[in-house]
């Protein structure tokens, strides 16, 4: 039986996952490249189009020899899947807003054959239960060919369609990130992506909407405008689930369901469940093979971690005494043989629980498996040192911040999958140093922008379909772009984001008070998850520091000092002086009546507001980053910071700004013994950094892979030292480190730095710079200059 069912197997396995090696260079990145669209979308006829609903679309057209390219523009609303002649070749579309859809240009040429040949289109819309990254329209499906030869595809009534009425929606945890599925198999038209489905119910579609010639803005504001996606195709590949750490109802035996090896028997009447162990945290489509056992019903459960009797995590290694709870989906056999069930969207887990209620018919399980997604970052950075440790550091970082980037960058993938102003800046920096590619991070700039308000503030979040302000995140935004800045030259995407700055900081400015600081601001002005401004239920009055609802907080007001510090540096940069004057006077002013009220003689910190009852280290660090305080008392503020346990507390996320101060104030090589959270969420059996320190609600949040970018920009001490990283600035802190190894992705090339002790005092140096980039080596307060190449010190 296992000999019979393989290669069937791995043929259902190859139809599905063609798409794994060549999604990302059967997409033709077009970017803002002049492509006129036109055409139609259409839809499935009598039917309401905003409600939840999984829909099939296909046309047979036939050619008289197999092109060399055949090159379509598509999307969808809300979701696609793309298969020609079974194969599949793309999703999408890349999530934005409605005056933005995102279309894809695709080369399909590689899956056509001379003679007949069937495209075939998923397209699905959760409705009421989207996500709430998820914006739209109305259901539809747009397919455009690039040329009069590919305008055979282009939609119109010549396609037929069909309502898949096995699907049905699953309720997820807090409904934030769209429904999951149940599916009816003996509703299924199997076979339908090859024309092989007997379903009688194909209609002709209907166009539900015309885009003219020649459209540059829509002057509908509730119909899609048609941009090119700014991104590429998410990556997929296969990801073989690692063990099954047990079973109850049956003998699993070994491993070889997950490896693809082996099938598992469920004899009718058991009862079955199977946990499953990745062993590290993923995200990933499930693809489940079947034959027989009609009337089943499977469940299958996804997990970061399991709970303990009190609700606790613990160690996530750990299974013992501990049951599974999350999100899930529900499959209902028909009985037939060859059954493969694949997920509309991916999952996220480490532990997945398959739930297996066998009625009537022998089951066979014939293969279970992912496919793991996620934005195609590359990893073209590299960190060794003689501390071993940093490396696990290393590579958790950068798979918490990879599952935390897919069409957008996510605070996590688990539970919210938004992409939040705070997490996306400190998202945008790891993802430049440890892959170079900027395509995301301006795709994050560009969304935010869509998303500002009338009043001049950006949403803390963008594409949502729940909107939501939290005022300092618009001046995070404004850092985003002058990272951006700094690290890529791209004058013209920089210079158009300029009106919306001085929004957002007169937004700001209108809430100066007469003590010189901010006043009370409405909205939700979130700073950290301190324990001590704990989640109360209601968002303005959780992750808020004291002074937040009365006015004068030193917290805030620093913030705006730093947003206008990065301002007045991005517009002097363009030449705009008075402007920037403009801003540095202003900030000059604010950090006065900060220290002049909120600076306490007795205790030595910077109080979180002029009553001085209330002290946290986002003070002593903003106090820094800011130069609130003389640069010769910077040293001896951060030491007292670090040392005292009564100062409110940074977490992950706020740690960040923490440790840069560090650097600043001349305390880099401090830098590695701050890193004791992150070793203590490795010791637990975290396999990606958690959102705050336990219990935590998620354990992937991309806020706390900052390490992945300071191992390379603190450690290695590698940092633009001029606009576009046109010139190069490098100075190590190396803590107790007798060897340290990095390279980073530069626009020019990859810059690689090497340090190794020798002796006491003597070390080898070596620093590669990319022909063009020249800078400075700064080694023990000393200032060294570096020229494109080779340096050896």
């Amino acid at each position: 039986m296992l000999n019979y069912f393989k290669p069937v197997r791995l043929l259902l396995l190859l139809l599905f996952l063609s798409v794994t090696s060549n999604v990302s260079c059967q997409q033709i990145t077009n970017n803002n490249a002049a492509v006129e669209i036109y055409g139609n979308w259409i839809a499935p006829p009598a039917t309401n189009l905003h409600q939840y609903g999984v829909y099939h679309f296909k046309k047979i057209f036939t050619l008289t020899a197999k092109p060399a390219r055949f090159i379509i523009h598509i999307s969808a609303d809300q979701r696609y899947r793309l298969f020609v002649n079974g194969r599949s070749l793309a999703t999408g579309p890349s999530r934005s807003d409605v005056q933005h859809w995102r279309y894809q240009t695709v080369d399909i040429a590689d899956a056509l054959l001379q003679g007949n040949n069937t495209i075939a289109v998923t397209v699905w819309n959760d409705g009421e239960q989207s996500a709430w990254a998820q914006l739209s329209f109305q259901t539809g499906l747009f397919v455009q060919g690039a040329t009069d030869k590919e305008a055979v595809l282009n939609t119109d009534t010549s396609w037929s369609v069909v309502e898949n009425n096995a699907y049905a929606p699953v309720a997820t945890i807090a409904h934030i990130t769209g429904a999951f599925e149940q599916v009816f198999a003996q509703r299924y038209p199997w076979g339908w992506q090859q024309n092989k489905d007997s379903n009688s119910m194909w209609l002709p579609a209907i166009i539900s909407e015309k885009v003219p010639s020649k459209t540059i803005v829509s002057t509908n504001p509730t119909l899609r405008h048609l941009t090119p996606s700014q991104i590429p195709m998410p990556e997929e590949r296969i990801l073989r689930l690692a063990h099954i750490r047990y079973a109850k109802g049956t003998d699993a035996g070994t491993d070889d369901l997950l490896k693809g090896t082996g099938s598992l028997n469920i004899h009718p009447g058991a009862d079955v469940t199977l946990l499953l162990d990745q062993e590290y945290l993923t995200t990933a489509y499930i693809s489940l093979l079947t034959s027989g056992g009609k009337g089943a019903k499977i469940t299958i459960t996804y997990a970061e971690a399991l709970f303990d009797s009190s609700g606790a995590k613990g160690n996530r290694n750990e299974i013992k005494n501990k049951t599974i709870k999350g999100n899930h989906d529900v499959f209902i056999l028909d009985g037939g043989d060859n059954r493969l069930f694949n997920t509309l969207y991916y999952r996220t887990y480490r532990y997945i629980e398959l739930h297996i209620e066998n009625h009537q018919q022998n089951l066979l399980l014939q293969d279970f498996y992912g496919t793991f997604t996620a934005y195609p970052f590359k990893e073209n950075a590299s960190f060794e040192s003689s501390d071993s440790s940093l490396q696990k550091i290393w590579e958790t970082g950068w798979r918490t911040a990879r599952l935390c980037a897919f069409e957008t960058y996510m605070d996590c993938p688990y539970y919210e999958q938004l992409q939040y102003v705070g997490d996306t800046r400190i998202q945008a920096l790891v993802s430049l140093y440890v892959s170079g590619d900027d395509r995301l991070m301006r795709n994050a700039i560009e969304q935010l922008y869509y998303s500002i308000l009338p009043g001049g503030l950006t949403q803390s979040r963008y594409p949502s379909n729940n909107q939501q302000i939290i005022p300092p995140f618009s001046l995070f935004w404004i850092g985003m772009i002058h990272d951006y800045w700094m690290h890529k030259k791209d004058d013209a995407f920089v210079q158009k984001f300029f009106p919306a700055i001085k929004k957002i900081l007169d937004w700001h400015t209108a809430y100066i008070n007469k003590e010189g600081m901010l006043n009370k601001m409405p909205y939700w002005n979130f700073v950290d998850w301190s324990k001590e401004w704990p989640w109360t239920g209601k968002e303005n009055e959780s992750g808020v520091p004291a002074g937040t609802t009365t006015g004068n907080s030193s917290i805030l007001t620093l913030q705006l000092v730093m947003a206008l510090q990065k301002a007045a540096t991005l517009f002097a940069g363009y030449q705009n002086n008075n402007t920037a004057k403009t801003y540095i006077a202003l900030s000059n002013s604010l950090k006065n009546a900060v220290y002049k009220n909120c600076w306490s003689s007795n205790k030595h910190f910077l109080a979180d507001t002029p009553d001085k009852t209330s002290f946290s280290q986002h003070a002593q660090a903003l106090a820094v980053l800011t130069s609130t305080l003389p640069a010769s008392e910077e040293k001896e503020l951060l030491k007292n910071t670090l040392s005292n346990s009564s100062l409110i507390q940074c977490t992950y996320y706020y740690r960040f700004y923490l440790l840069q101060a560090l650097k600043k104030a001349g305390l880099g090589d401090m830098y590695l013994s701050q890193l004791t959270p992150w070793k203590n969420m490795l010791a637990i059996g975290l396999t990606t950094f958690a959102e705050a320190p336990e219990p935590s609600r998620s354990d992937c949040h991309a806020w706390s892979a900052s390490p992945c970018y300071d191992l390379l920009a603190t450690v290695c001490g590698i940092e633009p030292a001029s606009a576009g990283f046109s010139s190069v600035r490098i100075q190590p802190h190396l803590g107790n480190l007798t060897f340290c190894d990095g390279s980073m992705p530069h626009p020019n090339g990859i810059i690689k730095v090497h340090y190794k002790k020798r002796a006491a005092e003597s070390w080898d140096i070596r620093i590669d710079l990319p022909r063009g980039i020249e800078g400075i080596f700064v080694w023990q307060g000393k200032e060294m200059r570096l020229k494109s190449g080779i340096n050896i010190f």
